[in-house]
């Protein structure tokens, strides 16, 4: 209880350091017009007494002066900034008395800017500061709204994103499904390959080991076979709890924005971050080095393992779930990072699959301890499992590096590139499996067992299949991978790579130009929501969209649009605008991916994709959305149906 309150006292002063920080200075700024491109900013403030804030000290390495940032790129100061106050040079103890020059009292600061075409008609933008007071220091940031005269609000025809005439709950025709956020069948999936995942850690190097420690734990403790069933029964549910509890922070933090499971699946920073990940848990899997929690923590939780009844029940579990993580961390990264777009429960579900698989032989070896006499010992073929898992991790890893080089554009790894590098590593799988490549801790002339010749020409079959893939010919869709290398859109070929493969109808991107063209043609609008870093999405294009009748009915009856909602490009400076949602809450759209994820969010009550509406040319919700469908001829029901209710 003391250690509880302390850390509360310790977290109220860090909030409350915070606060200080952010309300330690307001400042209050004007523009003022010099030409067409060319504004001064005039910010004026009062440092609060005992406080110095710092000017320009160019002899004091990491101290910045008062800086202005601005929320739109094309803006820039274009001189140095001018200081109207009282001055004064102290030795400063912060700085290890040093002379330093400081502010006190008011203060006004006098910056320049020019602007680069488009002239907003608010400025939007941040003044950071620094201060100190004897041995304290303060960074501290305010942002603020100016008035350009001048400019103009941002002129885009998508800026109202909500569409009255869309009532969800009322489409005009009753055909396909209701759709929710997340169906049963979807949670159910994402438990499944959860549970899937947590068979595939049963077999690695760290859990494996462990079977045979926790055995002996529990025999010591069961004195007879009812104990011995409670023990294990308790033993199991915790494993399974750790991992259910491990997904609380995402329900709470999926209070605060709907689309942010999205946002961090999608993110460019967090996807790299998995590719290094992967990359360095490849490289330790290969046998170049070992990879360990410090031993600190492994042992508190281990000695925390010695107490009686539940205590110590509870910390073996959290023992065998620490421990065995530097195995299961990728794993459950695949987990996070896959279901993350659906929201938190998907996230649980795949947790509690995952959980269930590790719990539920840690328990039954734990009710009969006499089955460890059974288990085959740890020796070649679990260093042989090992490596295979490590040229997985391999391939893994560029799939993250996929995502994050989808979303920004780069194009680094164009889907012929991202195949090739699969063709490198499935060739190496094959060349160890039969002997030929040697890895640490291999030997020359060591024996190879049927089961790992059997994977090594499952290997070898897998990379063979995978070599279309580099071609622009009719065999290069590569069905059994959909949804992991990039779309074929996305090729060294360029877009007309689809052709023969995929939809080949005019797709646009942008609803107001779909709105146009359905009124032109009269038909309806089919709504994509889509992402570039979408696996399911991928399936649908190119499993069921290529299918002759569903392509040829979709090029035939219906304007398609297809909307990203992960796209990061930033839009123009004249169209970024900040939306107020139904809810009243100030959204700043920037990319096209946040107008197009608030487009959905706004009118159709979900943020996972895909997801598929179709529309009239008064923009009336014809029949009801519809999610991943994989059955061609379901799809294709769908959108007859709603391409006879148009017609009406």
């Amino acid at each position: 209880m003391k250690k509880l309150i302390l850390v509360l006292l310790v977290f109220a002063a860090v909030l409350n350091s915070f606060a200080q920080s952010g309300n330690l200075l307001e400042w209050s700024v004007q523009a003022t017009r010099i030409n067409d491109s060319t504004y001064q900013l005039t910010a004026t403030t009062n440092i609060p007494e005992g406080w110095n804030l710092y000017g320009d000290n160019p002899n004091i390495d990491g101290l910045t002066p008062v800086v202005f940032t601005y929320g739109l790129e094309n803006i820039h100061n274009s001189n140095q900034a001018k200081y109207t106050g009282k001055s004064i040079q102290i030795n400063d103890p912060i700085w290890e008395n040093k002379s330093v020059l400081v502010y006190n009292g008011a203060l006004s600061i006098d910056q320049q800017i020019t602007i680069n075409g488009f002239v907003p008609a608010v400025l939007k933008g941040t003044v950071s500061a620094n201060l100190g007071k004897k041995d304290e220091f303060q960074t501290t940031e305010f942002n603020f709204n100016a008035t350009l005269e001048g400019g103009k609000a941002a002129a885009t025809a998508n800026n109202q994103l909500l569409i009255t005439t869309i009532d969800i709950a009322k489409p005009l025709n009753n055909c396909g499904a209701t759709n929710t956020p997340v169906s049963n069948n979807s949670l159910l999936s994402v438990f499944f390959l959860g549970f899937l995942g947590g068979l595939i850690a049963l077999l690695t190097p760290c859990v494996f080991p462990m079977i045979p420690v926790t055995v002996s734990f529990f025999t010591k403790r069961s004195q007879n076979r009812q104990q011995a069933i409670k023990n294990g029964v308790l033993y199991g549910f915790f494993i399974w709890l750790i991992y259910i509890l491990a997904s609380i922070p995402f329900h709470i933090l999926g209070n605060v924005n709907p689309e942010i499971f999205n946002n961090i699946s999608t993110n460019s920073t967090l996807n790299i971050v998995f590719f290094i990940i992967f990359i360095f848990f490849a490289i330790s899997f290969f046998g170049f080095f070992e990879i360990s929690l410090p031993s600190s923590i492994a042992g508190k939780a281990d000695a925390k393992s010695g107490l009686g009844s539940l205590g110590g029940i509870f910390f073996m579990a959290l023992t065998l779930a620490i421990v065995s993580f530097s195995c299961t961390g990728p794993i459950l990264g695949s987990l996070l990072v896959g279901s993350l777009s659906g929201g938190a429960w998907p996230l649980t579900s795949g947790l509690a699959g995952f959980g269930l698989a590790l719990a539920l032989p840690f328990a039954l070896f734990a009710i009969f301890p006499e089955w460890l006499k059974s288990l085959p010992k740890s020796g070649g073929w679990l260093d042989t499992v090992k490596k295979v898992l490590a040229f997985a991790e391999l391939a893994l890893a560029f799939k993250f590096l996929s995502n994050a080089d989808l979303v920004m554009h780069w194009g680094l790894l164009k889907r012929e590139v991202f195949i090739g590098i699969w063709i490198l590593i499935g060739a190496g799988l094959t060349l160890y499996l039969f002997g030929i490549l040697r890895l640490p801790h291999d030997y020359k002339g060591m024996k190879i067992g049927r089961g790992r010749k059997l994977a090594g020409i499952i290997a070898l079959g897998f990379t063979l299949y995978l070599l279309p893939g580099v071609t622009p010919g009719k065999y290069a869709n590569l069905q059994l991978l959909s949804g992991f290398p990039p779309p074929l859109s996305y090729s060294i070929y360029g877009k007309d790579n689809v052709k023969g493969k995929g939809l080949e109808a005019n797709v646009v991107n942008d609803y107001q130009k779909a709105l146009q063209l359905s009124k032109e043609q009269n038909k309806p609008i089919l709504i994509d929501f889509t992402g570039w870093a979408c696996v399911n999405c991928r399936k649908m294009e190119e499993n069921v969209w290529s299918q002759p009748a569903v392509l040829e009915y979709i090029k035939n009856n219906y304007i398609l649009v297809s909307l990203y909602v992960d796209d990061k490009a930033k839009l123009p400076v004249e169209q970024r605008f900040t939306y107020t949602t139904k809810d009243g809450a100030q959204k700043p759209i920037e990319t096209a991916g946040d107008m197009w994820a608030t487009f959905q969010a706004e009118n159709f009550n979900q943020v996972t994709q895909p997801l598929y509406a179709i529309l009239n040319s008064k923009e009336q919700l014809i029949n009801h959305p519809v999610g991943y469908t994989p059955d061609a001829a379901t799809y294709l029901e769908w959108l007859t149906c709603g391409k006879e209710s148009f017609s009406k």
